[in-house]
């Protein structure tokens, strides 16, 4: 088994990397992957850079090129929920794609044909999670996080995606991610750490919040890979 580890920014992954044994540096497609051991355990820690295409393009290089068979996705959110506060844990069951539109052809918000609004992430891995929450004394919300290219501050619009999708929280990169494992075959699993809550201003919690939430998701995502 070969496990991918990837984040959105550098602050998401260095974590992680502090953790690891014998680091290869790999150079490829304009960005760094890191080969390396967590307690033995063979994994390949990538940042993607922020947005859905950069997620998609450094997720299908960690399957295809790296060989791993497992993805793992660790890094911030902001909460639509008014449920979550800052520093909270939430794994998706499933990912949607908030920006995406074609309703003009009759489609619903997130839909394109041959596609899902919706993708399951994997409940082996969701399973994992909460015994070493539950081993850990954490409480680890559980419900659908929504995608998009745009960070979203706007009150009005994060109101439209919960109840549109039925989503907890927001972030840029996890529903492609969902898109590249589901059609790969792979299992994978997200988890976010919300940085930035429902009624508060969204650009500066994420600036206060981000190094201190990633850090959170970043030693929660380590204690997976040791279950695993």
């Amino acid at each position: 088994m070969k496990i991918a580890i990837m984040g959105a920014m550098p602050e998401e992954i260095e974590p992680i990397l502090d953790k690891l044994d014998n680091i290869k540096e790999t150079l490829y497609a304009a960005n760094r992957y890191y080969e390396g051991s967590y307690n033995g355990q063979d994994v390949v820690v990538a940042y993607s850079k922020i947005g859905k295409v950069f997620a998609t393009l450094t997720a299908t290089i960690l399957i295809e090129k790296f060989g791993c068979d497992r993805l793992l996705f660790s890094g911030v959110a902001g909460a639509i929920s008014d449920e979550l506060k800052i520093g909270d844990l939430i794994i998706a069951d499933g990912l949607c794609q908030h920006d995406l539109d074609i309703t003009a052809f009759g489609h619903p918000f997130g839909y394109v044909p041959e596609g899902e609004v919706c993708i399951s992430s994997d409940i082996q891995l969701r399973n994992i999670a909460k015994k070493v929450a539950k081993q850990k004394g954490l409480t680890l919300k559980e419900g659908i996080i929504a995608t998009g290219d745009q960070f979203i501050a706007n009150s009005e619009r994060k109101e439209w995606i919960k109840k549109t999708f039925k989503a907890d929280a927001l972030e840029m990169e996890g529903a492609s991610v969902a898109v590249v494992c589901n059609a790969l075959d792979i299992p994978f699993f997200i988890l976010r750490a919300i940085s930035d809550s429902a009624d508060m201003d969204a650009g500066f919690d994420f600036d206060t919040f981000l190094e201190s939430s990633a850090k959170i998701s970043a030693d929660f995502i380590l204690s997976i890979v040791d279950e695993m």
